[in-house]
């Protein structure tokens, strides 16, 4: 009995061991992941706060002050009226507090509760986010329009603040068809695109034969996509441009192709940089040869001998000839930003046949067919497109790969740079030696000294890109921080697209990569879309500006009528259900009425705020204050003088607890919105201007939701009874609400005459301090790097804590069973295997909490302590580095374990263990 007992007993200990080992199991693995959790929950509250842009930012803070403002004022209202009515009922007329009165008194006190709950609820701006929402929504979808895919919402309002925008050149401010604009044929310098009779038949013969055989079959040049469209070019360039010339000539290449099919070529020499050329040799129905040769012209005149005359006959082309062609013909096409190509030919005998590999003999002895200038027209519209953008104070900058006279050639005729201007146009080897000092390091400074006047950077890498995007943002030299928007199509943009304020890909010929690192795609690569993102995000502003100065004016007179009603009357003139109507026309229906407002071209007229722009200037602080002065002017005076001078009609004042609504606060109610309708027009307006009636009709939704507010005013008033607290209207009580609201406007330009310079005491309100406008996410870079790193070591650890235990779990499991198997019998005879040792030595954690170390395993080396205190396992547990992994494990030798059998199920058990 007592055998069984005890080991009923054991059995019930080692059952509570394997609980413990599986809550000890569970335990550090809760703490653990909870800690990975934790990390998560952390990271996803940065990269929350990451996202927050600019304008969120200053909004919360606006809106945390005014919450702030209004709780307080709300509170006060209470205390006011509650000490108001206990004052005035137990002190002044000594009435008792009997209990068949507590529930009226209990009616009264929930009445001035909701008061000031409704007062708090006027006075938070809870409209502000859907403003933003509502505001952004509609800008994306609108921007798609005009050829902007935004993927980050933020990236349209930051694009408002752009002081600065470094532009891709190639497909973005040119159209990226190359396109022969000048020819030297027949000793002629066309400037323009010669007439097909102008040329000698054999000289037009010639050099349809050169460009339609001497170039990539793949090269062609097929009918538009849509009717009135460009013809499409697919291929080589330059080749679609030498083609498009034979067109030009109306001439057609593609029975020459037919004629000599690409099988038919006897021998092509490639085009690579070495050469700069291509040729290819066909063999003539005569059995000659002939090799048609096109390629730089400064590499292919040198080879030439001799050169088509007027008459369409060779000429001898002397070096003198050559150099006089260089100076006459050359150097201007370059000067104009053209690539100039020549073409020729060469003809040999049948026998004997040349020896095609001797390149330096067979490329010789040519004779010269023409002289093309080719450009990358600038887009039509991108001119007039920089000269908004400058206008609007925002700087150009063309960052290309292109030589530099190409890209200043370029860059004149997009209106970047001016002649007898201060500019600076560069290479990007040149930039980089003026950057970087001694060492090879790049200095702010030297940036500083170059940035400014630079427009042009030519044969520029990627990594200068990178380079100039981070000088000007990182720039103190002026006085705001540079908001800077670049353009990019390759791969190798990526870290500067990530690294500007706005990225923008191309989304015709950008890679993957880089529209992956932008904020907006280009959809049609045009530098013109980029301007109209520059308008959309001005107008994202000004529309929460708009929305800003239209509640905020409601929010003062509302909030100050409550209170002065309040602790004058001992009751609101607005009630609870008026003030939640109100609160519904200026934040719901407003937001929807401002926020939609469509841009127009006076946005660009204006230099950009910077990322620090104030939400409030002076001047609508002024509007705000000057409103709200009118309305309570009128409020106060109905609400005092009015009930009896104007309307002749009994005093809404101090009525009893449940009365019917009165005429007079019904009045006060009704003009207050009037009120507010109308100062919703001046709303339109920020900046000073008269006419508020500007484009009133081009928005659609704002007409409807002020008639529709119009109208549910009229049934409220009418027909709302006692939920309301109104009592119907006259027809002539009706028209002074109406004309005292139509004062708005009068009062609006009463307002717009008085100049802000005068009131010196306005403040600017939204902007953000220093400290909150730098991104977090440039102060924990570094940071997160670390971070990472030690998370995925933790995480590593994790994993090898949990396969621990479970290990050491099972093995409790195993001796448990064999113990209740074995029980009585005799036990066999401990082998020495690696089941033995999986059986032998007991584990046991020390400490519910394991030490885990977050950086790596030297620590242990240094700490005397942490290594005296952890045993090392046996020998044959090389693989288990229980050390490592900082958790401290004891052998228990005390016990003896025993192994099973090899033949038995438990021993099958264990090795599957």
């Amino acid at each position: 009995g007592k055998m069984q007992d005890g080991n009923m007993e054991n059995s019930q200990n080692k059952a509570k061991q394997q609980d413990g080992a599986a809550a000890m199991e569970m335990q550090p693995l809760k703490s653990a992941e909870g800690g990975e959790g934790d990390d998560k929950d952390k990271k996803k509250s940065n990269m929350h706060k990451k996202e927050k842009s600019v304008l969120q930012g200053k909004l919360t803070k606006l809106a945390v002050q005014i919450g702030k403002a209004g709780l307080v004022m709300s509170a006060i209202t209470v205390i006011i009226l509650v000490l108001y009515f206990a004052i005035d009922t137990f002190v002044v007329n000594k009435k008792q507090w009997l209990p068949e009165c507590t529930p009226v008194y209990v009616q009264y006190f929930v009445k001035f509760f909701i008061i000031g709950v409704t007062v708090l609820v006027v006075a938070v701006p809870e409209g502000l986010p859907l403003a933003v929402t509502i505001s952004l929504a509609y800008s994306v979808k609108k921007m798609m329009k005009d050829n902007n895919l935004v993927r980050h919402l933020d990236a349209c309002e930051t694009m408002g603040n752009a002081t600065a925008i470094c532009s891709d050149k190639t497909g973005t401010l040119t159209t990226n068809r190359m396109t022969v604009v000048q020819a030297y044929v027949g000793d002629v310098h066309y400037k323009e695109i010669p007439d097909p009779d102008s040329v000698p038949a054999k000289t037009l013969d010639l050099l349809v034969n050169a460009i339609a055989i001497n170039s990539a079959y793949t090269t062609k040049i097929l009918p538009p996509e849509k009717e009135g469209g460009l013809p499409r070019q697919v291929g080589n360039k330059t080749e679609c441009g030498l083609l498009g010339f034979v067109l030009d000539l109306k001439q057609d290449y593609e029975p020459v192709r037919n004629l000599i099919p690409e099988e038919k070529l006897y021998k092509v020499y490639t085009f690579n940089s070495v050469r700069k050329s291509m040729s290819t040799v066909i063999k003539m129905p005569d059995g000659s040869f002939r090799m048609y040769s096109k390629g730089a012209s400064e590499i292919v005149l040198k080879k030439c001998s001799r050169i088509l005359n007027a008459a369409g006959e060779p000429r001898i082309f002397r070096p003198r000839d050559r150099d006089e062609m260089v100076k006459k013909v050359i150097e201007p096409m370059a000067c104009d930003g053209l690539r100039t190509i020549c073409v020729a030919f060469r003809d040999f005998n049948s026998s004997p046949e040349p020896d095609w590999d001797n390149e330096n003999d067979i490329l010789s002895d040519l004779t010269c067919i023409c002289v093309v200038g080719i450009e990358d027209p600038v887009r039509p519209e991108v001119p007039e497109a920089i000269r908004k953008c400058q206008r609007a104070g925002i700087t150009v900058r063309m960052v290309t790969g292109d030589n530099i006279n190409t890209a200043r050639a370029i860059a004149i005729k997009c209106g970047i740079i001016h002649p007898g201007e201060d500019f600076l146009c560069l290479e990007g080897k040149e930039f980089n030696r003026r950057i970087r000092n001694e060492k090879g390091e790049i200095e702010q400074e030297r940036i500083d000294k170059i940035w400014p006047k630079l427009r042009v950077l030519a044969r520029s890498s990627p990594t200068d890109k990178h380079t100039l995007v981070k000088g000007i943002i990182d720039s103190t030299q002026v006085e705001q921080r540079q908001v800077v928007a670049v353009t990019g199509d390759g791969t190798n943009d990526g870290p500067a697209l990530k690294k500007a304020d706005v990225g923008f890909a191309m989304g015709i010929a950008g890679t993957d990569v880089a529209k992956e690192a932008s904020d907006i795609i280009l959809t049609d690569d045009n530098f013109s879309s980029i301007v109209k993102a520059v308008m959309w995000g001005r107008n994202v502003y000004d529309s929460i500006s708009k929305f800003l100065q239209f509640q905020l004016t409601v929010n003062i007179v509302a909030v100050i009528v409550a209170f002065t009603g309040a602790c004058i009357t001992q009751d609101s003139p607005l009630k609870a259900v008026q003030m939640l109507w109100v609160n519904l026309i200026m934040d719901t229906f407003a937001s929807l009425a401002l926020a939609t407002e469509p841009p127009t071209e006076a946005l660009l007229l204006r230099k950009p705020y910077g990322r620090n722009k104030p939400l409030i200037s002076r001047t609508m602080m002024k509007n705000i204050l000057g409103h709200a002065v009118y309305q309570l002017t009128l409020i106060f005076t109905l609400l005092f003088v009015g009930k009896k001078k104007m309307f002749k009609i009994d005093s809404g004042r101090n009525a009893p607890l449940h009365s019917p609504p009165s005429e007079h606060y019904t009045i006060i109610f009704n003009t207050f919105v009037m009120m507010q309708l109308f100062n919703e027009i001046n709303a339109r307006k920020i900046h000073g201007e008269r006419n508020v009636f500007d484009g009133i009709f081009r928005n659609p939704i704002f007409c409807t939701i002020v008639l529709g507010t119009f109208a549910i005013q009229i049934v409220i008033v009418q027909f709302g009874g006692k939920p309301f607290s109104c009592s119907p209207l006259q027809l002539d009580q009706w028209m002074w609400c109406v004309f005292i609201g139509l004062g708005e406007l009068v009062w609006g330009q009463v307002i717009a005459t008085i100049p802000t310079s005068r009131l010196k005491f306005l403040k600017e309100a939204g902007r953000l301090t220093e400290k909150e406008e730098v991104p977090e996410e440039e102060l924990n870079e570094d940071v997160e790097e670390i971070d990472h790193a030690e998370r995925e070591l933790r995480r590593g650890q994790i994993l090898w804590f949990r396969g621990l235990n479970r290990i050491q779990t099972q093995i409790r499991v195993v001796k448990a069973f064999r113990s209740s198997l074995y029980e009585g019998l005799e036990k066999p005879e401990s082998r020495t295997s690696i089941h033995n040792f999986m059986t032998h030595p007991e584990f046991r954690i020390e400490d519910s909490q394991p030490h885990i170390p977050l950086i790596d395993d030297t620590d242990l080396e240094e700490d005397p302590a942490l290594k005296k205190n952890s045993s090392p396992p046996s020998s044959l547990n090389k693989n288990n580095s229980a050390i490592d992994s900082g958790i401290n494990l004891t052998t228990d030798t005390s016990k003896s374990a025993t192994s099973s059998s090899p033949g038995s199920p438990i021993h099958s058990l264990e090795t599957s263990l």
